[in-house]
């Protein structure tokens, strides 16, 4: 028998407001998405900037003002990791074995998951970006525009990479283990920390590396497509890119779901 189903935004709403409401009584959280991607700014920013000069860009941009996209992200992807950690604490819980058994969608259980990992993501992106003028970069109305579909995209994108990792695992040791070994090279290598040289094997992993693309659409939302920027893709093609990568990492997610609930 078919497994009745209550309205799609209903129960996705109630599971967001659950994400929102377990941040904010989690301060540590903050600290560990915001914090620590901020020391990185600052150490690597000012301990490489003096020797940094690599072709293909602007010869006035400083190491600060180029890693400062990259930071961005990396805030992102902290922020997407910790909210995504809950799923290994709700299982633990049992709460999430209560919302398989409801008569909730599976998308319904993802959408929720991923609108509250995103929100918190893109919030905590966009209020980093306050500091975009101390690194040298503009922040006007043009840039706000382009960058806050560019924060929510690529929130979303990576809040479902991290579903996919934490769904099938049972401790948070191994979530750590993987983000050490998976996610954190998946963003060395989106040019967060240096552009690919042509003649290099980085360029191609860059180039078929999906993160990179939410980087690129970062980095285009605060200098545009008129400057040259390397081997960056355009704003419109980086946020395609992130479009599809969002969509597959949703649909992905429901299978999952769909998967666990049909075994239950």
């Amino acid at each position: 028998m078919s497994r009745p189903r209550t309205h799609l935004w209903l129960p996705a709403v109630a599971l967001w407001r659950r994400e929102i409401v377990r941040f904010l009584r989690q301060k540590n959280r903050v600290i560990g998405a915001f914090a620590t991607p901020l020391v990185f700014w600052l150490l690597i920013g000012s301990g490489v900037g003096p020797g940094f000069r690599l072709p293909g860009l602007p010869a006035d941009m400083t190491y600060l003002a180029y890693f400062f996209p990259g930071t961005v992200v990396l805030i992102l992807l902290f922020t997407a990791i910790f909210s995504t950690i809950s799923i290994i604490e709700d299982r633990r819980e049992g709460f999430l074995q209560g919302v398989l058994v409801a008569p909730v969608a599976p998308e319904a259980i993802v959408l929720g998951k991923f609108l509250g990992g995103m929100t918190l993501a893109a919030g905590q992106a966009l209020l980093f970006c306050l500091a975009a003028p101390l690194a040298g970069l503009p922040f006007d109305a043009l840039v706000i525009a382009r960058l806050v579909p560019a924060l929510l995209v690529v929130g979303f994108a990576l809040v479902g990479l991290g579903f996919l990792i934490a769904w099938p695992l049972d401790s948070t040791q191994g979530f750590h283990a993987i983000m050490n070994v998976f996610l954190m090279p998946l963003w060395m290598l989106s040019g967060a920390l240096f552009p690919a040289a042509a003649d290099s094997w980085v360029r191609y992993a860059v180039a078929l590396n999906p993160v990179a693309y939410g980087t690129a659409a970062v980095r285009r939302a605060f200098y545009g497509d008129a400057v040259p920027l390397g081997m960056v893709p355009s704003y419109g093609t980086a946020m395609l890119v992130s479009v599809v990568f969002a969509v597959a990492m949703f649909f992905l997610a429901v299978w999952l779901v769909r998967r666990k609930r049909s075994l239950a």
